[in-house]
């Protein structure tokens, strides 16, 4: 159901559903706030709320990325709300990515409140509307953020049912609820509409809730079409990229010389001229904008814009060279850093002099989000404030970065969030809203700005490059003994470029203390060592999927496998004997059992079969364990993948991914296997193809020739296997998937070519040359 008439009962505008993202209006019904229904909703008099006193922003813990502040909306945060024209509206901080959590989400509400999934209407992310409950990371949604919005539902529901036990005199505990019809044993009936046409409430949220049992869910744990499928289907869907409001301007920004560089001294202070004369004879140019090193150009047309910034001469100041990454294990060895040790146990060293020890590194390159649409905002800056239509997925933790941009409280900023291109993290969506904002505020109108694809691979910030050295040994009865493990992580900050651009912060090295996701690994070592060394910024980066647990899995499972070959034993057998997480040792047999797993069976080893391929299989396991060491964890996932790979040039074919996941509870079940198959097939591309370039310029890598990705035409056959566990926690889909299966592709390439590999990405030019070296 559309939110167009969802207020009509409060005296809404008809332009909710577009500000909120959830249906198909057209782009030009936007409004400029949401502030009016939000207190309408609080003012209605035939509508029930469950509500919570408004709080500040979680701080980030010490050493974390985000931003905070003590600002306090003047209105309570509504997680639920039930109207008297039968619809429900919920709200939720977090944002849907492409993930199917809006479906997700509205399934929770309509099991706890029992009504058709229907009448559902979420609301994500809007600062005006949704609570702050933080960035959209981590696979956290499900499992965190939902906890309090299926309260909420719960004790709406329970509100009805004392309501209507009232009106038809009996015990609550007799009726029965189906879609907000609520029926007695003797045949009294009433429905919730007719309960909030006698009167609503508002509630404070509470705790102590019951919550309905899973053994007697109708809608969560059922496989339901995504809501927005059919908008996205058929073209109706406003994406940010689409909104037009009324005398909406056009932008470009002019980057600096130094792509993809975020500290040093000469950000925010290299620019030393600009030529407009240079575009003077281009019509429809309103503005010029410069403030320190950004740069940006507002005309009447988007192609008049587009021009002016192509045309537009500037002249800078010498730029230091970037960090020479051309040898990128040795810039992370050498850079500075500071250690970490994160646990210790037994004594490493004894147990390494008296096994039998392995050393090796493994290395992950830097890699893009790669987003398919470039990034995009409009934004309208008004004297009573900003509005800005925005893809982000950190609604309120960018309305903090504009407050400190502009000046402007945070009061005054709404940011309404709309779906954009895909991303795996933070990609430019944040930057190109400050864009938007600044050339607005300059011309005094809205502005719609969107970055060039060369601009969108040059700065947004990449998912950082890893480097983890390994020293292990097994002992005289081929059991895991020691593991002495360091993980090498540049941080992954990334402030508002134009915050740094126009020098309203200063462009300073920034560590933080994220390198050590999953760095611990899953299998039982005797004595064991991990740390993490913590260091600035090589080049402007910031999380992608996985984080640093991706590469900390890599090098967990690529050395297990290795220690399982010194050890002569079955790789899928040797993990086994070390696990002691039943659920771990339940998934990976399940997966190895649907993958018709051999056990003692080998590949080619190098030695082509008749088809002329080398032939291989590998597994791998990861469990995701995701925030601040110690971390908790988020879904189990583990792989089986059959690949082949051409001798004379190095090409490699998958053939077959078994991938399977324990999600706990899942609350749509057809919404996880989607989630599972995007983890599945974006961790190949990133695993076989994706890799930064650089020079002493910075980023080199512009344009999709340079930066290849996975195509349709090289997705395998994946089988998906999903542990059924519907009586367990929901644990997170988004991520976890993703995190074993580069380790699975490696260890399948040891056993078709007899080589390790231990480096991604495995392009056909790397497999050549790991398998000329002797």
């Amino acid at each position: 159901m559309s939110t167009l008439s969802s207020l009509s009962a409060a005296g809404s505008a008809d332009s909710l559903a577009a500000a909120s993202g959830s249906s198909g209006a057209a782009a030009n019904a936007l409004i400029t706030t949401h502030k009016p229904q939000h207190l309408a909703l609080l003012q209605d008099r035939h509508a029930l709320l469950v509500t919570r006193a408004p709080l500040p922003g979680v701080k980030p813990a010490p050493g974390q990325p985000g931003a905070a502040s003590d600002y306090v909306p003047p209105t309570p945060d509504i997680f639920v709300a039930v109207l008297a024209n039968g619809l429900v509206l919920a709200f939720n901080g977090h944002v849907d990515l492409g993930t199917g959590i809006r479906t997700s989400l509205a399934q929770i509400v309509a099991e706890e409140l029992d009504v058709d999934l229907e009448r559902v209407d979420m609301v994500l992310g809007h600062t005006e509307a949704a609570p702050n409950q933080g960035p959209t990371i981590a696979s956290a949604t499900i499992q965190i953020s939902a906890v309090p919005l299926r309260k909420a539902a719960a004790q709406a529901r329970a509100w009805f049912v004392a309501q209507a036990a009232n009106v038809l005199a009996v015990d609550a505990a007799t009726l029965r609820v189906d879609d907000g019809l609520i029926q007695s044993a003797d045949g009294g009936r009433i429905d919730y509409w007719t309960v909030l046409n006698r009167g609503g409430a508002i509630l404070s949220l509470a705790d102590a809730v019951v919550l309905k049992p899973a053994a007697e869910y109708r809608i969560v744990g059922k496989s339901t079409p995504r809501v927005d499928i059919p908008a996205k289907a058929t073209g109706a869907l406003t994406y940010v990229h689409d909104v037009r409001v009324a005398g909406m301007l056009h932008g470009r920004v002019v980057r600096p010389p130094y792509a993809g560089l975020d500290s040093g001294s000469f950000i925010g202070n290299s620019l030393l001229d600009v030529d407009e004369a240079s575009v003077a004879n281009l019509p429809g140019i309103v503005k010029i904008v410069r403030q320190g090193d950004f740069v940006g150009i507002v005309a009447e047309r988007e192609e008049q814009a587009i021009r002016a910034a192509r045309q537009l001469k500037l002249r800078w100041a010498p730029i230091p060279p970037a960090p020479d990454l051309s040898d990128l294990a040795q810039a992370l060895r050498t850079a500075p850093s500071t250690l970490r040790p994160l646990t210790e146990q037994g004594n490493v060293d004894a147990a390494l002099a008296d096994g039998t020890e392995l050393a090796c590194d493994y290395l992950w390159p830097y890699q893009m989000h790669a987003s398919i649409g470039p990034s995009c905002a409009v934004a309208d800056y008004r004297d009573d404030g900003l509005t800005v239509w925005a893809g982000t997925q950190n609604p309120h933790m960018l309305r903090i970065d504009l407050k400190r941009l502009l000046d402007l409280g945070e009061d005054k900023i709404e940011i309404v969030r709309l779906e954009a291109a895909g991303c795996y993290g933070r990609n430019c969506a944040d930057d190109v809203c400050a864009d938007a904002a600044l050339l607005s505020k300059a011309v005094g109108a809205p502005v719609r700005v969107q970055l060039s694809r060369e601009q969108e691979h040059a700065w947004e910030p990449k998912g950082t490059a890893q480097l983890m050295t390994v020293r292990g040994a097994v002992d005289r009865h081929g059991n895991l003994s020691a593991y002495d493990f360091s993980t090498r992580y540049p941080s992954n900050d990334a402030p508002l470029l134009a915050l740094l651009l126009t020098g309203v912060v200063p462009a300073e090295p920034r560590t933080l203390q994220m390198g050590d996701r999953t760095a611990v690994p899953p299998y039982r070592y005797e004595s064991m060592r991990i740390a993490c060394h913590d260091m600035p910024p090589l080049v402007r980066s910031s999380w992608l999927r996985g984080v640093s647990a991706l590469p900390n899995s890599f090098a967990h499972d690529c050395f297990v496998d290795e220690l399982a070959e010194q050890a002569g034993q079955d790789p899928l057998a040797f993990r086994l004997r070390h696990l002691d997480d039943s659920r771990a040792v339940d998934l990976l047999r399940a997966v190895a059992a649907r993958a018709g797993w051999q056990h003692g069976a080998n590949g080619s080893r190098g030695q082509p079969n008749a088809d002329g391929w080398l032939h291989g299989r590998g597994v791998a396991y990861a469990r995701y364990i995701h925030s601040r060491f110690p971390g908790f964890g988020a879904a189990w996932s583990a792989w089986v993948i059959d690949l082949r790979v051409d001798p004379k040039t190095g090409r490699i074919v998958v053939d077959k991914i078994v991938v399977g996941q324990d999600t706990g509870m899942m609350v749509n079940p057809d919404g996880v296997r989607h989630q599972i198959h995007g983890n599945v097939i974006q961790s190949l591309s990133r695993a076989l193809k994706e890799s930064v370039s650089f020079d002493a310029k910075g980023v080199t890598s512009l344009e999709w020739g340079a930066y290849p990705i996975l195509g349709f035409k090289d997705i395998p056959d994946i089988d998906v296997v999903l542990m059924p566990r519907q009586d367990e926690p929901p644990m997170g889909a988004g991520e976890s998937a993703s995190v074993p299966g580069a380790a699975a592709v490696a260890n399948a390439l040891f056993d078709a070519t007899g080589k390790r590999f231990r480096a991604p990405p495995f392009t056909p030019e790397r497999v050549m040359q790991v398998l000329r070296d002797k």
